[in-house]
Formats: structure tokens, C-alpha cells, sequence
């Protein structure tokens, strides 16, 4: 599973001169509400959006993207 590395989005987008979810929806293409969530963490970009991001930026999708494990498909614990 991936998620978007917020802090590195933000870093990367300041570098371009881009300091709100504002100024990254509109270099992106991305909805403006989108960006919001995204930037507070109430949700994720699907593929199309986080390559929009990665691509505006000149960015490799991997570095905006953190793997993190699954909690879904997760061992569940053994019952004592």
C-alpha cells in the first residue's frame, strides 16, 4: 500500500513557489478540494491524481509516494 508523503509534496511544491493546496491544485490540475484533503490527510490521491503531482513538479511518482504496510491484509494476532 502507498500514501502520499505529505511534508515531501509540500517541500517540493515551495521549490516551485507553490506555499498553499491552492497554488498546488492549480499547477496540478487537481481539484482544488482534492488537494485539500489531501494536504490534511482525510484522504489519498488515486493514481491519476498522484500522477499529476509527481508529474507537474517533474517528479518521479516514487518520491512523493511512501510504501507503508497494509493494515488490512495484516496477520491478525493470535487469541491467547
Amino acid at each position: 500500500m502507498y500514501r502520499l508523503n505529505v511534508a515531501k509534496l509540500r517541500a517540493i511544491a515551495a521549490q516551485h513557489g507553490d506555499k498553499t493546496p491552492y497554488a498546488i491544485a492549480k499547477r496540478t490540475g487537481v481539484s482544488i478540494s482534492s488537494v485539500y484533503r489531501y494536504v490534511d490527510g482525510s484522504a489519498q490521491p488515486d493514481l491519476n491524481s498522484a500522477l499529476r503531482l509527481s508529474t507537474a513538479y517533474d517528479q518521479d511518482i516514487r518520491t512523493l509516494m511512501d510504501q507503508v504496510e497494509d493494515e488490512d491484509n495484516a496477520p491478525a494476532e493470535a487469541a491467547a
